[in-house]
């Protein structure tokens, strides 16, 4: 596939990579939500045109089988940790460790009929 240096708000051309997507997000601040975007993200080695994938999950789960809820919020933080691993084989750029902790929070949030499932690192 052919692709192109961009110039990013740096002013530096810069290659579409796992790096330099990488280095948009952590380049960024990401506030506790996690509502952010990477677009044009300050910052001379980060790729302009990136982006998170976002999931949208309920904070309060009201599922009738808690253990539904639990195996989500597993997955969830298999996501963040070991599934990272995988990431760059996958063609996706791994999350920086600051947005890893603050996914910590929101996964740690999500409830089950008001009881916190959380997780420990």
């Amino acid at each position: 596939m052919a692709w192109a240096s961009i110039r990013n708000s740096a002013n530096e051309f810069v290659r579409p990579s796992v790096d330099s997507i990488t280095a948009a997000a952590a380049s960024t601040e990401i506030p506790d939500d996690l509502r952010a975007s990477i677009t044009d993200a300050p910052g001379p080695n980060a790729y302009p045109i990136s982006s998170f994938t976002y999931l949208l999950v309920y904070q309060d789960q009201s599922d009738k089988e808690k253990k539904k809820v639990k195996s989500l919020v597993d997955l969830l933080w298999w996501a963040i940790h070991d599934g990272q691993k995988a990431a760059e084989e996958l063609r996706y750029a791994p999350l920086p460790q600051s947005v890893v902790e603050k996914a910590e929070q929101q996964i740690n949030s999500i409830s089950y009929h008001g009881d916190a499932l959380r997780r420990d690192k």
